[in-house]
Formats: structure tokens, sequence, C-alpha cells
């Protein structure tokens, strides 16, 4: 199989992403494939020599200790699988799918797993032949259910789309030329275990807030001078005085935005400080990359390490199957969530500034906007749309790794909640996307009703022009929600200025 990305150590986040948002392939190295394979005759030997093996030979979680004849190892994965695919709720879109699957494959490229290469190599193929199997968002403490309804397409159960069209898992696998899989011993309770969820889900919100912390600082530009900010505020020495690199590079690029223009030249000195959705750009644009990055590590950390349950190692002579915790992603489940707050932040920020485009009595532009006003209400109810969507981000930055909660009897008497925390980040993220979308509409809008218009920086103007080559300036004459959608879909690309 021809691949984009050859799986050889571990995948970094942006392959991930890649993998989910462009449609990219998996295929593994023949090291990778050796290692699985390795690690699969030591399950193999395990079984042979009758060894007590969490999940190989015992059943799981509570009931760890119950031994599984040899006649009934191969039931025992099937019925992880049926078992556990308990999630509800709306379907994850393709992109997390993808996410989620190529997590996996890393997971299982380690060699700690026991899975057959077979197994890993149908999940490679789920991905480059289009075939995404139907995955409820809802049920996860940690991990288990999201894998659990892929793994059932494996096997020929639960539900898949194949060119957009909705099958049953064995007419989803014949339509790519698969047949369903018998899974062998511990490759029921590998199909579910593991980080693969969270990690993959972490991994798509991280390559949409990369290219959202881009259009934030420039959108935040276009507002900047078109409410007559003053630029003393990102003056180089004055930031210097705080030590934060990240701080430094959004004021730097603040400054290069908006240097000379005379917008913010006649403005300059109107004001003895401006309000801090303005003045503070740097310092919480700055403060979010400072999250995004420590996110960034953690991700890569846990991608490139082995997260299930037990491990195998040792040899074929002598094998070892270590019961652990590796599982547990709680360094991600924490970073998600100090990311989820950095961006409801940022979100809350941009609604601020939104609600001073349209306030007349601090805009010096007409009222809300609007091209007629009066008549027309103009973008007095998209601040509301903004201010709502940041209210929830507040709801949803509460920290999921604080959840708490016990299940299986005792036996998981902890949870972290990492697959919650990457979900909400995903929630989190889409949100402050529609409120940064407003704004841009928002800032275009100004510029064009502005009552003495000079001329605006060349980033921001592109940025402008941009705007205006897909979506009219607002006269009340359509819904306003079909521009913001417009808007978002604008802001899954780069901004058209560099960085």
């Amino acid at each position: 199989m021809s691949a984009d990305i050859l799986l050889d150590g571990a995948l970094s986040w942006r392959e991930v992403g890649a993998v989910a948002e462009d449609g990219a392939t998996l295929g593994l190295t023949a090291a990778a494939v050796a290692r699985i394979g390795a690690a699969r005759e030591l399950v193999q030997s395990i079984v042979e020599k009758d060894m007590r093996a969490y999940g190989v030979n015992t059943g799981v979680g509570a009931l760890c200790d119950v031994i599984v004849a040899p006649a009934k190892q191969r039931q025992l994965s099937r019925n992880i699988v049926m078992s556990h695919a308990v999630g509800v709720g709306a379907a994850l879109e393709t992109a997390a799918v993808r996410a989620i699957i190529a997590a996996a494959i890393n997971n299982f490229a380690h060699g700690y797993s026991g899975v057959r290469v077979e197994v890993v190599e149908r999940l490679a193929t789920l991905l480059e032949r289009g075939c995404v199997p139907e995955v409820p968002e809802l049920g996860s403490v940690g991990y288990l259910t999201h894998m659990a309804h892929i793994a059932a397409v494996l096997i020929g159960t639960g539900a898949a789309r194949v060119d957009g069209e909705r099958r049953s898992g064995a007419e989803a696998l014949a339509a790519i030329g698969l047949m369903p899989l018998e899974l062998e011993a511990k490759e029921g309770l590998s199909q579910v275990n593991g980080t693969p969820c969270a990690t993959g889900l972490a991994a798509l919100a991280l390559t949409r807030i990369e290219r959202l912390l881009d259009w934030a600082d420039l959108i935040a530009a276009m507002s900047f001078e078109n409410l007559g900010g003053q630029l003393a505020s990102f003056d180089g020495a004055a930031l210097a005085l705080r030590a934060s690199r990240s701080l430094a590079q959004v004021g730097q690029r603040l400054r290069g935005y908006l240097a000379g223009i005379a917008i913010v030249e006649a403005s300059a000195g109107r004001h003895t400080q401006d309000p801090l959705s303005l003045r503070a750009i740097p310092q919480v644009h700055g403060a979010v990359r400072e999250e995004f990055a420590h996110a960034e590590l953690a991700l890569d950390a846990e991608l490139a390490s082995v997260t299930d349950n037990p491990v195998v190692t040792g040899t074929v002579q002598a094998p070892r199957a270590l019961s652990e915790a590796h599982a547990v992603g709680a360094s991600l489940g924490l970073r998600s969530d100090a990311l989820s707050i950095a961006m409801a932040e940022l979100a809350a920020m941009s609604e601020r500034r939104i609600d001073r485009l349209v306030n007349p009595l601090v805009s010096n532009l007409p009222p809300f906007l609007a091209a007629d006003s009066g008549a027309g209400s103009g973008f007095m109810i998209a601040q509301y749309t903004a201010a709502a969507l940041a209210a929830d981000n507040r709801r949803w930055a509460a920290p999921a790794s604080l959840d708490g909660g016990v299940t299986s009897a005792l036996q998981e008497d902890h949870l972290v909640h990492a697959t919650s925390a990457a979900r909400k980040l995903l929630e989190v993220s889409r949100n402050a996307q529609t409120i940064l979308a407003i704004e841009l509409l928002a800032a275009a809008q100004a510029y064009d009703l502005a009552p003495a218009a000079g001329a605006r920086a060349p980033a921001t103007d592109a940025a402008y022009r941009k705007v205006r080559e897909r979506i009219a300036p607002y006269r009340d004459d359509h819904l306003l929600a079909e521009d913001i959608v417009s808007a978002c879909e604008l802001l899954h690309g780069a901004p058209p200025v560099a960085p």
C-alpha cells in the first residue's frame, strides 16, 4: 500500500492532524512491522505457556481475576468489543474518527500491544479507502468506547460511512474489498485500550487552533485599526519588561501589521490608554500561545509513549505481560483542560472587541455597523451570538480532569477524563472560531462604514480583501448567519499574510 506518511517511530501531532484533516494515509515501515510481529509472538507464547495475563486469559476490569480458558479467548476478544461499544449521542465528525484511528495505529506500532500486523493494516486500509466507522461522541470516561465502535467495524458489526453512504460494518468492509476479522487473544482488549481517542481528538484540536491563533492576531489588528488603538501599547521596549517570548512575538507581529499606517497614526494621542481588549492583546494572545506550546509537548510525548495495558515484553522463551496504568492520560487531560481555558479567554476578548465595534458610544462608527441604522440592525444580534458562545466556552472550560468518578466495582476508582478534556477542547476551539469569524466580519464592515477612512495596513487590507472576495458588505438583505458560516470556512485556511 502506498502511503503519504510512513510510520517508523512515533507520529507527531501534526502528522495525526494531516491524516485527520487533509486525508493523508498511513503506512508501516519494515521496522514497525517487525516490532508488531515480535509483540504478537510474545502473546502467542503467553497463551501457549498458560501464563496469567490481563485481558489475554482473564476477564477485564473487576473481572481481572476470572480465568478464561484457551477455547474462549477468541470469544473474550469479540465480547470485549461488543460490550464496550456503548457510545451514545451524535456521531463524531469524519476528521475526528480518522485522527483516533491514526493514533491507534501509532500506539500499536510501538510494538508492545501484541496485536497481529493484519489488524493494524486493516485500520490503515480504513484510512486509505475512506471508510469511516460511526463513533458516537459520548460515553467515555477515559478511553474504551470510541475505539470499540471502530473495532466493531473491523469484525463486521457496527456501522460506517463509505462514499457518504451509511452501511453496516460488514457492508462497509465489503465495499472496500475486506472481510470481517476474527480477533485473536488480547486483540479485543488492545483494540479498546490506550489513549488513541484522547490523543487523536487533541491532535485535531491543535491542528485547528494553530491556524486560529495566527488569524486571531490579524483579526485583532483589524479591530485595533477600526477602534483607533494607540500603537504605543505594543512598544517593543515596554513589552520586553515582561519575560515572555510569546508575548514579544505577538507584539512584534502586531507592530508589523500596523506600523506607519494612516488610520493608526491619525489616532495617536487620542486616548491616554486603550481598553484592555485592545491594549492587552499581546499579553493574552501570548499567554494562549504558551499554553499551546505546553499542549504540543504533552501530545507529542503521548504519541511517543506506549499506552496499552498490559504491555508485553521479554522473550518468546520468557514472555512478560505487565499490567500498569499507561492508558491513563493524565498529562494530556491536564494540558487539554489548560488550553481550553486559554482558548476560552482568547475568544472572550474577541467578543469584547466585537461589542466595541458595534457600540456607537465607543466606536465612532454607525450604530451596530448597520448600513441603514434604525431600519437595519446590522451586527447587533451577531454580537449576542458571540456573547452566547463566549458564555458556553466558560462552561466548557471547567476542568474535566477534576470530575473523578468510580467505575468497574472499585477496580477503576480514579478517572482523569482525558478524552472528555480533548473533546471539550474541540468544542471550545469551534466556538472560538465562530467568535473570531464574527469579529472578522464586523471589522470588515467597520472599514466600509468608517466616516473618514484612511489607508489600511497592507496586512489588514489583505485580510479585508480576502473577506470581500466571498462576502459582500452586510445590508440586512439576507441571513447574517450565512455570512458567519462563510467566514468560519475562511478561517479553516491559512491567513492571507504570513505570521
